[in-house]
């Protein structure tokens, strides 16, 4: 498990916490929250003072978002 892809306070059981928030959410709504977060990490990334760590959960959300939009278009 790593800080940015799956970490390990995120995982409860048999469901990572994304995982519950994208069934909660929908697609539309699984991605406004992806753009909300990715959002966060960019704008604090230059004052927490972990910004590598910080632009890449950026583009992790971003992905996120992507693969969402990507299957929602397809649905």
């Amino acid at each position: 498990m790593d800080a940015v892809n799956s970490p390990t306070h995120y995982r409860q059981g048999e469901i990572e916490c994304i995982e519950a928030i994208r069934e909660a959410l929908g697609t539309e709504g699984f991605i406004s929250y992806c753009r909300g977060n990715a959002l966060k990490y960019l704008w604090r990334c230059e004052y927490k003072g972990k910004r590598t760590e910080d632009l890449l959960k950026a583009e992790y959300y971003i992905k996120a978002a992507a693969v969402a939009s990507a299957h929602g278009d397809s649905e």
